[in-house]
Formats: C-alpha cells, sequence, structure tokens
C-alpha cells in the first residue's frame, strides 16, 4: 500500500479548531486513526469503556506522535512547520448500555459547539450469543445500534461544521445476500457458524443507515468503510483463545493476514481518507461504501436496497423510542 497520510490536510490547533470523536480509539484500527487525526491538529474524544486501558493508550500514542513528529521537524532544518499536533481526551462510552452512551453524546453537545468528524469505529465480531441490558443482541447494539443513538444525538454538532461521519463496515456483510428483519438473533446450533450471520447483519445496517442518514442529511457527509483484512486485532481474541482449537485458528489468521492482511495502521487509511481527504464532497460522495485505503467500492444487493434500508431504518427508531430515547 503505497498511499501516504501525509497527503492529507493538516491544522493548526491555535487557528483551526478542529474537533473528532471516535469510538473503540485505545487499539487496533482506532488507535492509529486517533494516531493520525492528533497529528493532523484535532482535539480528539476517544471514546472507550475502560478509563484505564484508553488512559494507556492515549500516553502510548502521545509518545509515538510526539517521536514521529520530531523526526518530521529534523527534516526541516530552517523551514517553519507546517504540522501541530492536537489533544486527547478520554469520554466513557459503553456501547453495550445506551444510557451511558446518550450521557457521552450529552457530555460533548455541553463542552463542544461543532463537531468535524465522527468515526464510529468500535465492534465487535462473532463472539457467542448475548443479550445486552437494553435487550439487543450483543454484536447487534454495539456494532450498530449504539452508533446510530450516538450519531443521531450528535447531529446538531455536525451540521455546526458540515462534518464528516465516518462508519465502520466489513466485506463480511456480503455474507447476507437476503433481507432479514433486525430482531432475527441467529441464535441457533452451531454458534461458531451462526455467529458470523448475527455479525454480518450489523455490518449491511451500518451501510444502510449511512445510505438513509446521507439522504436526510444532505450537508453532512456520511460513508461507510471496509478498512481490509486486518488480522491483528483484538476482534478475532475470542477465536484464539478457544480450548484446543484456539491454536487452529491463529494459525488460520496468520496465514491468511500474511497473503492477503493489511496492518492495523494500513486498515485506518480507508477512514482517515474519508475524514480528511478534500476531494471527498456531500455532492458526489454522500452514502457511499469505501474499501481498503479509501477506494471507492459497491456494497452488496442488500446493503445497497433503500427499501431494505428504510425498513433498517424505521425498526431502529421504534426500537430506541419504545426504550425511552427520544430521537
Amino acid at each position: 500500500m503505497t498511499w501516504d497520510p501525509s497527503e492529507l490536510p493538516y491544522y493548526n490547533p491555535q487557528v483551526d479548531d478542529r474537533v473528532a470523536v471516535v469510538t473503540g480509539g485505545n487499539s487496533g484500527i482506532g488507535w492509529f486513526t486517533v494516531l493520525h487525526l492528533y497529528m493532523h491538529g484535532f482535539r480528539v474524544y476517544v471514546c472507550g469503556r475502560n478509563s484505564h486501558k484508553v488512559s494507556r493508550a492515549m500516553d502510548d500514542i502521545i509518545e509515538e506522535a510526539v517521536r514521529r513528529h520530531n523526526l518530521y521537524l529534523k527534516g526541516l532544518h530552517d523551514q517553519k512547520p507546517t504540522r501541530y499536533l492536537g489533544s486527547l481526551q478520554y469520554l466513557h462510552t459503553d456501547l453495550t448500555d445506551l444510557k451511558c452512551v446518550d450521557r457521552a453524546a450529552a457530555k460533548i453537545l455541553r463542552m463542544e459547539n461543532h463537531l468535524d468528524v465522527l468515526v464510529n469505529n468500535a465492534g465487535v465480531m462473532a463472539v457467542p450469543y448475548e443479550i445486552t441490558k437494553d435487550g439487543f443482541e450483543i454484536q447487534m447494539q454495539t456494532n450498530y445500534i449504539a452508533h446510530f443513538l450516538l450519531t443521531m444525538r450528535l447531529l446538531p454538532l455536525l451540521r455546526c461544521s458540515h462534518g464528516r461521519v465516518v462508519t465502520l463496515s466489513s466485506l463480511g456483510h456480503h455474507i447476507i445476500f437476503k433481507y432479514s428483519k433486525l430482531d432475527e438473533t441467529w441464535n441457533y446450533f452451531p454458534n461458531f457458524v451462526f455467529t458470523w450471520f448475527r455479525y454480518a447483519m450489523t455490518k449491511v445496517a451500518s451501510i444502510q443507515y449511512t445510505k438513509m442518514l446521507a439522504i436526510k442529511n444532505p450537508d453532512i457527509l456520511f460513508v461507510s468503510v471496509h478498512p481490509g483484512l486486518v488480522m491483528n486485532t483484538n476482534l478475532f481474541s475470542f477465536w484464539t483463545r478457544l480450548p484446543l482449537v484456539g491454536i487452529f485458528f491463529w494459525l488460520l489468521f496468520q496465514v491468511v493476514g500474511f497473503m492477503f492482511g493489511v496492518s492495523n495502521e494500513q486498515g485506518a487509511y480507508s477512514t482517515l481518507r474519508c475524514s480528511l481527504s478534500q476531494e471527498l464532497t456531500t455532492t458526489n460522495d454522500n452514502g457511499k461504501y469505501f474499501t481498503t485505503g479509501g477506494k471507492e467500492s459497491r456494497s452488496s444487493y442488500v446493503a445497497n436496497n433503500l427499501d431494505d434500508a428504510a425498513s433498517t431504518w424505521i425498526w431502529t427508531m421504534k426500537q430506541l423510542r419504545n426504550r425511552g430515547f427520544d430521537i
């Protein structure tokens, strides 16, 4: 992969007040997404549910950013620097608790008067069947519904800056070849097969609501992205820790990663390009789906079907309102 994120615009925090919110920014793709936004001068809210892990991740991000920034300064000699580091702030956000998501959004609304970039990055993949306290299957809530609520709450700030919303989907959404209702839990035996259908449904829904938001809010840029086959990620930890067969899955993921995969940092490039590239516009790119490195692509027939997307939207709005979330 030859694309270089240094081609993206940089901002001076003292002049350009750029604000970003990133869910799941303490590990994997999210870690590098936060790193680069921070290096491009953004004030980044790093959302996570474990303050210790997020604080440690932010310390590591700052250390790495300073190291890279110093290398950049050394190469300038007597020239005036054009890059500035932003700032990081932890925001407690537990995606398995919708009230917590609501409180996180309310805090941002109190603290900021605009939002330039929202990255719906966090997610879980192919985990055992579980129902959250809000009554949703855990993958459906973590990957889709919680981000839907967060995005809806932050729309007023995004409108103020004509901001961007980048939602991570996955190539795995192609597993769903026929539309089914989102309350279909696929809770069948064997779980290790049907958990992938539950996961794929959440990624279809993420693409669908991106398209619906783009239609309803043409002044904000909404895109969904597939980061590439990133095998070195915590998303696979459940499989590699399974007794007896865990070593098999670890070896499988290593082989697939070696042959077809990209690194965590390369996986973040699609997010970064869609977040910062001045080539993308609401007129030409709203609602689109991008793949590795920020390359425009086409999602599956089900994900691309606006009638199905409207059904997903109506179902989600009804479910949230039934739980007391007025959106």
